[in-house]
């Protein structure tokens, strides 16, 4: 496993604090979605030595839409950002931490968009958001109190991009903290898709339980993490090893939970971790989803 030391550095780009540490039926909307005629976002992948303007907190305005994306459940509302062109792209679900799908995520689908994958920032709380501690704990409790509906949630988030006439068919699913582990437990029980990225999320070290897992796993974790210790992940990344699992799990030094998708929270600190951990991920999605 790679131990990366972070170093001040200064960038071109320059980024408040990370989170701390029903049913699973098919309710996708519909078998087949025709091209919207929705907002897109230009074509403008980060250059290298380049962080997404997201997480140093210099993103613009919200360039995607709202996607009502569960059948029958109108408080779900994800966010769908799609790039420009015809494509077809390739495509991400991604998971929010634990205070629930705020601007900040919304901020990622959009550079993700703007990398070339049409992108759904999932909404697991059903709208709901929270403002402290106490009320992210409750709303991440009743979700993983349920999980097999937060699997069904994404399962219906997976089988909507699928079905896109601009979607390639080769769909990931990446999250931090909270999403982090739900994106764990989504490439195992969840509907088949082709990556999965977790950042300092729960893990698993059961190497049969892992066993099911049939694609590489992407992990960037924090040596500073009281909720997911180094140690937790060298466990993780043994299981997976004996599980035949291809990995690239990195632990990054001197940085703690939450640095990677709010690095303004401490550029000198966390900008030189980050930049290694976004372009270990940029190619990881290359291999695992591009042709």
């Amino acid at each position: 496993m790679f131990r990366f030391r972070s170093l001040p550095i200064v960038l071109l780009v320059a980024a408040t604090t990370a989170c701390a540490a029903s049913d699973s039926e098919d309710t996708s909307m519909a078998e087949s979605v025709p091209a919207p005629a929705g907002p897109r976002v230009a074509l403008n992948p980060t250059a290298s030595g380049e962080l997404p303007s997201a997480i140093i907190g210099e993103a613009g305005d919200l360039q995607g839409e709202g996607l009502g994306y569960l059948e029958g459940d109108a408080a779900t509302m994800g966010y769908l950002a799609v790039p420009e062109g015809d494509g077809p792209f390739p495509a991400l679900v991604i998971i929010h931490e634990w205070n629930g799908l705020v601007d900040r995520v919304r901020q990622v689908a959009d550079d993700f968009a703007a990398e070339g994958y049409v992108t759904l920032a999932a909404d697991l709380y059903q709208g709901r958001t929270g403002s402290n501690s106490d009320e992210n704990i409750a709303l991440m409790n009743e979700a993983m109190a349920n999980l097999p509906k937060a699997v069904a949630n994404l399962n219906a988030a997976v089988a909507y991009l699928k079905a896109r006439p601009d979607v390639t068919g080769r769909v990931g699913a990446m999250g931090w903290c909270f999403g982090g582990g739900v994106a764990l437990s989504f490439g195992l029980d969840g509907e088949h898709h082709d990556a999965t990225a977790i950042f300092y999320g729960r893990l698993i070290e059961d190497p049969e339980v892992l066993a099911q897992m049939d694609h590489e796993v992407y992990g960037t974790f924090a040596e500073n993490d009281g909720s997911i210790p180094p140690e937790q992940v060298m466990a993780f990344e043994a299981a997976l090893r004996t599980a035949g699992i291809e990995n690239d799990l990195h632990i990054y030094d001197d940085v703690n939970h939450g640095f990677w998708l709010r690095v303004d929270g401490n550029p000198e600190l966390r900008s030189a971790p980050a930049l290694d951990a976004w372009q270990r991920l940029k190619a990881y999605l290359d291999r695992s989803l591009g042709d």
